[in-house]
Parts: C-alpha cells; sequence; structure tokens
C-alpha cells in the first residue's frame, strides 16, 4: 500500500513515518519542513502541490496542521489556508485518484466552551456527540475541515475516519499557574486520567483507521487515554477529584508523596474513548493504572516512541513566557 502522510516532520507525522518506514508499505512522508522522515517539501495549501504527491496513493494519514499554539502568532487567513484549504485539496485529489482511505487527524479542542462547565456543575462528559463549541479560529477550522471529510463521504464515498486526539505533546503545558505548582511529568501524569493519550497509541488507532475506514465509510472517533472514571463520578470530579482518584487507586498516595507529587483538586472534562475502542479495535495500552505502575517501578512512564520523537516546539522562536505565546 502506498501511503500519503501530511505533516510528516511533526510530533504524530513524524512517529507514523518512524512506524511505518520499515514495512510493506510504501510512504510518502510531506511537510513544509525538510527532516529525516519527509520525501517531498511543500505545502498542503498548494494545489499543484498535492496533486504530484498523491498520484499512486492508496491511503491519505493527514495530520498537517496549524495548531493551538500558533493562533496568537498566525494570521486567521493562514488557518484556512492550511487546515480548511489544504484538507480541501488533499479530499478532491483524494477521490480524482481512487484513494480507498482517508484519515483525518482531528482535535479534541474543537469542542471548545463545551469542555468547561459552569460553577457548580458536574464534570463535562466528551463523547463523539457532544456538539462542539470552538472558542478560536484553530477550533472553527478543525471543525470546518471535519465537515468537509464528512461531505467527501455524502458526495463521493471517500471512506473518511476523522480521529479527535486529545493532548499528546510533550511541552510544558500552556498554563502558568499549573506549570509553577505542578512538575511536568506530574501534570502529564494526572492527565492521563481525562485528556492525554500516547503517542504510540494514536499511531495505532491511525493505523486501524486505515484498515477499517473502507467497511466504515465515515465516522468520528475520540483519541484519548481509557478513563478509569464513570459518570457517577463527575460531580465529584467537580470539586475533589483527589477523593475519586484515591478511591480508584489506593497506591496513588504513596507513590504520589514519594515524588513530591500531587493531583488536581478540579477535572472538568472526561474524554470517553468507548466508540473508538468498540468500532475500530483499539485498545491503549497507555492509560493511568500503566502509567503509576511504571512510575512506581521508577521506568519512564510514557511510550519509547514518544522519547524518540522528542519535544519539536511549535515556533523557531523561544517565548519568555511559556512554551508560546497565550491570549487572555
Amino acid at each position: 500500500m502506498k501511503i500519503l502522510i501530511t505533516g510528516s516532520s511533526g510530533h504524530l507525522g513524524e512517529a507514523l513515518v518512524r512506524t511505518l518506514q520499515n514495512t510493506n508499505h510504501e510512504i510518502i512522508g510531506i511537510d513544509i519542513i525538510p527532516s529525516a522522515f519527509t520525501d517531498k517539501v511543500g505545502s498542503v495549501a498548494d494545489r499543484q502541490f498535492i496533486r504530484q504527491c498523491m498520484q499512486g496513493v492508496d491511503a491519505v494519514l493527514h495530520t498537517a496542521t496549524l495548531h493551538k499554539p500558533h493562533v496568537v502568532t498566525h494570521t486567521h487567513q493562514e488557518f484556512v489556508d492550511t487546515n480548511i484549504s489544504g484538507t480541501l485539496n488533499l479530499l478532491e485529489e483524494a477521490v480524482l485518484n481512487g484513494v480507498s482511505s482517508f484519515v483525518y487527524t482531528s482535535t479534541t479542542s474543537t469542542f471548545g466552551d463545551a469542555l468547561t462547565p459552569l460553577p457548580g456543575l458536574p464534570a463535562a462528559w466528551i463523547t463523539e456527540e457532544t456538539i462542539p463549541v470552538p472558542k478560536n479560529i484553530y477550533g472553527v477550522t478543525k471543525t470546518a475541515a471535519e465537515d468537509l471529510c464528512r461531505l467527501f463521504y455524502r458526495n463521493h464515498r471517500l471512506p473518511v475516519a476523522i480521529l479527535k486526539t486529545s493532548r499528546f505533546f510533550p511541552e510544558e503545558d500552556d498554563n502558568k499557574k499549573i506549570r509553577q505548582n505542578y512538575a511536568d511529568t506530574n501534570i502529564k501524569a494526572n492527565e492521563f486520567l481525562y485528556r492525554r493519550v500516547d503517542i504510540e497509541d494514536i499511531v495505532n488507532a491511525h493505523l486501524l483507521a486505515i484498515e477499517k475506514a473502507p467497511a466504515i465509510g465515515c465516522d468520528r472517533f475520540i483519541i484519548s487515554a481509557t478513563t478509569p472514571f464513570g459518570s457517577k463520578d463527575l460531580p465529584d470530579l467537580s470539586h475533589d477529584a483527589p477523593s475519586v482518584v484515591g478511591r480508584l487507586f489506593p497506591d496513588l498516595e504513596a507513590e504520589y508523596a514519594r515524588r513530591g507529587w500531587k493531583m488536581f483538586p478540579r477535572l472538568d472534562r472526561v474524554y470517553v474513548n468507548d466508540h473508538a475502542r468498540a468500532t475500530l479495535g483499539w485498545t491503549p495500552r497507555y492509560d493511568f493504572r500503566f502509567i503509576l505502575d511504571r512510575l512506581k517501578a521508577d521506568v519512564y512512564p510514557f511510550s519509547d516512541l514518544s522519547l524518540a520523537v522528542g519535544s519539536k516546539g511549535y515556533h523557531q522562536t523561544k517565548f519568555s513566557e511559556g512554551p508560546f505565546p497565550v491570549k487572555d
């Protein structure tokens, strides 16, 4: 199978190329930034470039995007050009070339304001049925690109799987208060309870999506670590998360004390991956139980793949306040 991977110099694109490059598949990696994992340098917004790259392609893994960290540093038009027009170019050329499987990497950020309940309400239970309420140009353009994917299935029967990934970046948290009060690995470990996923598990979800998309037709999937919580936990999570987590993981207190770590006092949402596990047959390995056990064994808690890909950052510029500038 000939697979086109967009964004091959980025976090997920590189991880996909690393995983697939020693298989029987022919891999074509494209990106605007040259790297050891990129075969052709160019933009998804360049229709002629995409036309050339799509020749003979059987499947597309579309990870290229402008991200949330670019909201302050890039114009709205640049977001539209990359995230919407770029996706449209790929979809149109995929149809013209008879591509059998198109996997679009989206984000749980599209849910926007739906992720933050009003004070006093339970934590939000986020499934594929949650209605997106985008709160920035990133969310708007990713939601629009999802709509384009569904349109191309409806009108052209292009098999499309939309994977809405939760956090997986290795960079520091963008919230200054959180950075000041928690160690970085402490933050990421906590997030595996409700809003983070390991890049190895994301790669596996993409590979399953290539395989399953023709039979599925078109569908959306939340790709996040399996949460230990149920909907009954939501009221307590919103005001006393440590008590809920402590009940589910009695060994957490001693391990966190040993490291000088702490649990977040409140969780505002829980991402639910039931649909991806049931429909794609996805079995994510890295959940909070797995992470906690590795911490107790003094083993690096995340995947070797995450370590190999490492931190890339989102800008060439270094900022004094956090990993990237954030609007108030």
